[in-house]
């Protein structure tokens, strides 16, 4: 039984490495499933990852390499020699060799272009052809095609002699006499079924089907949504061109994911392993959007100014400032996390604008009310019921105001093309202070007569 945590496992594999206990290598490497092994080499400096990843057997060589992300495969790739290198690409999946040829520079691309053999230096053109980020990027070309007019008992011979180079056989799709998909059918109705049966017969018309020029995380999503485990891909006359299959959507998905969590907390994306990446690395991917936000935050500054004469003249409206800026804040990007959820998995669209910063008014609106019951006691036992009034009114109004700013700005990015996830909760967070507090400022003017 495999265990769902390999704690220690890194380092024990490093120390065998520094080392260089070969025979050791040899069996830890032996003990542990290709997902495993690839696990700990990500977590391993590039020029010790190479020395166990050669010491493997060449039947899980492949299995090993193509379960490291791309940035690790160019390293490994960097650390290999030529014979090697070609033998390695040439093993590969046509879709992870074109993603990971794709991302190289282009003279380690040059040289590998220049390793294959024709038939698959033609195939990884082709998919290189396909626009980046598109579905024909990662799609597989290989692929068991059945025709709507044959019998069951042909479709299975054909299976039978085409299914051990291809990637998926569970989903086979079905094409007319111009390779226009006409659907898929399931291996196992054919299995269930009678020899003579038509595959016309079983052929399931209404499959989703995605173009190999749409995004690729949108097909993935299709796939989630539809619980598929293969996705048939056309180009624009219909014609089969490949299929999406399902651990590819999941790396999409899981890409995305990772994508979408690294920008809402106000940073870019960091490829390969957390654990391998520099500090010079991570610091970088972090500060363009600090040094944003921080200049940012002089709006805050700028309405303190602003407003400094009231402050003069009710100094105690300052010790709530920081109370009232950190809940707008936090209602703020719970809301415009929420958003970016919802317009990730499909359960909002662009046109649902109008009833999602409505929904979001009224949640805010009613986060306020219960905060400034707390606001309201807090308040009046600090500075008396005046002052606690103004922070009353004022956690209602900027709750409110929050939640919308926070549902609306996701949509609003994706209305203009920008990523959703680009206008993340610190952002939000640090223009619903700045707004909160002309919301303060102006309610205690009002209230207090100042």
């Amino acid at each position: 039984m495999l265990s769902l945590t390999n704690d220690g496992s890194s380092a024990e594999l490093t120390e065998l490495v520094e080392t260089n206990d070969l025979t050791g290598i040899r069996l830890w490497l032996a003990e542990h499933p290709p997902y495993e092994i690839a696990d700990e080499l990500e977590r391993m400096d590039s020029h010790l990852a190479i020395i166990p990843f050669r010491l493997l057997d060449k039947d899980r060589e492949l299995e090993v390499f193509e379960e490291l992300d791309p940035v690790h495969q160019q390293e490994i790739l960097l650390g290999l020699r030529d014979t090697a290198f070609h033998e390695l690409l040439e093993e590969m999946d046509p879709d992870d060799r074109a993603r990971l040829i794709g991302e190289v520079p282009a003279k380690v691309a040059t040289r590998a272009l220049a390793g294959l053999s024709p038939s698959q230096r033609k195939m990884t053109a082709a998919l290189l052809g396909y626009p980046e980020g598109s579905v024909g990027r990662y799609m597989t070309p290989e692929t068991v095609i059945l025709h709507r007019d044959i019998t069951v008992g042909r479709a299975l011979e054909v299976v039978r002699a085409k299914g051990a180079d291809t990637e998926t056989v569970y989903i086979l799709p079905v094409v007319d006499d111009g390779r226009r998909l006409a659907g898929t059918v399931e291996l196992s109705e054919l299995v269930v079924s009678d020899d003579s049966v038509l595959i016309k017969d079983l052929v399931d018309i209404l499959v989703p089907r995605v173009s190999a020029t749409d995004p690729a995380e949108d097909a993935a999503r299709l796939m989630q949504q539809a619980n598929l485990i293969a996705l048939p891909v056309v180009d624009s006359e219909e014609r089969l061109v490949g299929m999406l299959t399902f651990d590819d959507a999941l790396e999409l998905i899981e890409a995305a994911d990772s994508e979408d969590i690294a920008r809402q907390s106000g940073a870019s994306p960091v490829a390969g392993n957390y654990v391998a990446a520099s500090i010079i690395r991570l610091a970088r991917a972090r500060s363009v959007w600090l040094l944003l936000l921080i200049v940012a935050a002089t709006l805050t500054v700028n309405v303190m100014q602003a407003f400094e004469s009231t402050l003069e003249e009710v100094t105690a409206l300052a010790m709530f400032v920081p109370m009232l800026t950190g809940t707008g804040g936090n209602v703020g990007s719970q809301s415009a996390t929420a958003v970016v959820r919802a317009l990730a998995v499909g359960e909002v669209r662009i046109r649902d604008l109008p009833g999602v910063a409505w929904k979001e008014c009224r949640v805010g609106f009613v986060l306020g009310i219960m905060l400034a019951c707390i606001a309201l006691v807090i308040g009046t036992a600090l500075v008396g019921s005046d002052i606690a009034v103004v922070v009353g009114v004022t956690v209602i109004a900027i709750c409110t105001w929050a939640a919308v700013i926070g549902s609306t700005m996701p949509l609003l990015a994706r209305r203009v093309g920008v990523d959703p996830a680009v206008v993340s909760a610190p952002l939000v967070s640090t223009l619903v202070d700045a707004t909160g507090l002309l919301i303060y400022f102006s309610i205690a003017r009002v209230i207090l007569g100042i």
